[in-house]
């Protein structure tokens, strides 16, 4: 242990003012065996310290094929290892300047231990969830309805809530949030992704039962949409389409009833065009699609951005499936692929296939900015690689 005297002639040798200093000092010392593996550091913002604090948990995730990630409740952080030049020091009890007390009288010497050191601290920077990976995992066991008599179940994984976190690099909350927008559901005990055709056999049943009722598509009943349709498919089945379709809300005689979206419902129907041919003819497209939407809902192409393509500059336009969901989670990745199917784009076009890219504060402006350049096409902006692009 060093003594007062010792410090003073320290800073003598090294030529330092005393009176230049804090008036506490602190004397390190190694403990025993002490080495630089012991400790793992990772540095945390505000938000993450208050997480800690409030005794909640932070989780690593990632198979060992995967860039491990960091996750609280409800974000996502990719782990990023950082080297530094300073010898970081693990030094329990030590204090920081705004931590002392009021300046004491005279000067005095504290001591400490030294419990570990490292040269490097794990960062951390928020990042979209990588969610890709669910919705592939869940169709291989897709839902399409209860067994029927002597029927098998068909052969293909299944998955819990705990299984999905296990793998998945991603929170809890835009796990939850996602299966809500893949229309998944959980069926006993198992998380399941509807059958594309099952899941439009179950909205044809409703929509069907609208128009026998005479119902506004705003005003759907639940209490007899159940009754009427318990039938032929599982209750819980019929509640989730309309879930899956509408807005729940209650009405003055207190009432479950649903808001069917006319956006959604087209969507879907549209989908179901598409889903079996390269191209359709725009303009016949249009038609069939109009014919196929319950009477009452109008189409518009707008209700198709993510999920369907346009060529206006075939004879004749054509219109073709291309879902946002089946492109590459990586940026780069996801603009060589959209580069490959189309050399120019318009930003229109574009956009709604880089939108779910951007970040916190980043606009698809910024992202073909650095993934794309810019030129004119007769009269009207276009975008196309920086890079050659395999074929």
């Amino acid at each position: 242990m060093r003594t007062f005297e010792e410090v003073q002639a320290t800073l003598q040798i090294a030529k330092v003012k005393e009176e230049d200093l804090q008036p506490i000092t602190f004397c390190l010392s190694f403990g025993d065996n002490v080495s630089s593996g012991d400790y793992c550091l990772m540095e945390l913002d505000d938000t993450l310290c208050k997480h800690i604090e409030a005794g909640k948990s932070l989780v690593i995730r990632g198979d060992k094929d995967e860039h491990a990630v960091l996750c609280s409740e409800d974000k996502t952080y990719d782990l990023k290892y950082a080297d530094t030049s300073n010898l970081l020091l693990f030094v329990p009890g030590c204090k920081t300047p705004e931590q002392m007390p009021d300046k004491p009288e005279s000067s005095e010497l504290m001591h400490a231990q030294i419990w570990g050191f490292s040269n490097c601290y794990w960062e951390l920077r928020r990042q979209r969830p990588k969610l890709k990976k669910l919705k592939k995992l869940l169709m291989e066991n897709p839902y399409d309805g209860p067994l029927v008599g002597m029927l098998e179940e068909k052969p293909g994984q299944k998955y819990t809530m705990d299984d999905l976190l296990e793998i998945i690099q991603s929170s809890k909350e835009e796990i939850e949030a996602h299966l809500q927008n893949i229309h998944a559901c959980e069926v006993d005990g198992f998380w399941r992704i509807l059958d594309f055709d099952y899941e439009m056999k179950l909205l044809g049943h409703v929509t069907q039962l609208v128009d026998s009722e005479s119902w506004s598509f705003s005003k759907v009943l639940l209490s007899v949409s159940l009754d009427e349709l318990g039938s032929l498919e599982p209750k819980a089945m019929i509640e989730h389409c309309l879930n899956c379709y509408g807005r729940r809300y209650s009405n003055e005689e207190g009432q479950v009833m649903y808001a069917l979206d006319e956006d959604k419902v087209c969507r879907a129907t549209a989908q179901l065009l598409l889903q079996n041919a390269m191209k359709f003819n725009l303009s016949e497209f249009l038609e069939v699609w109009q014919q196929s939407v319950p009477e009452g809902m109008s189409t518009r192409l707008d209700q198709l951005r993510g999920l369907a393509l346009l060529d206006r500059n075939s004879k004749p336009q054509t219109i073709s499936l291309l879902c946002v969901e089946d492109l590459p989670e990586d940026t780069l990745e996801r603009f060589n692929s959209l580069f490959s199917m189309r050399e120019k784009w318009t930003q229109d076009d574009i956009e709604p296939y880089i939108q779910d890219l951007c970040g916190e504060k980043q606009t698809t402006g910024a992202l073909l900015t650095k993934h794309a350049r810019s030129s004119m096409q007769n009269g009207i902006k276009v975008f196309n690689s920086r890079r050659p692009v395999a074929t």
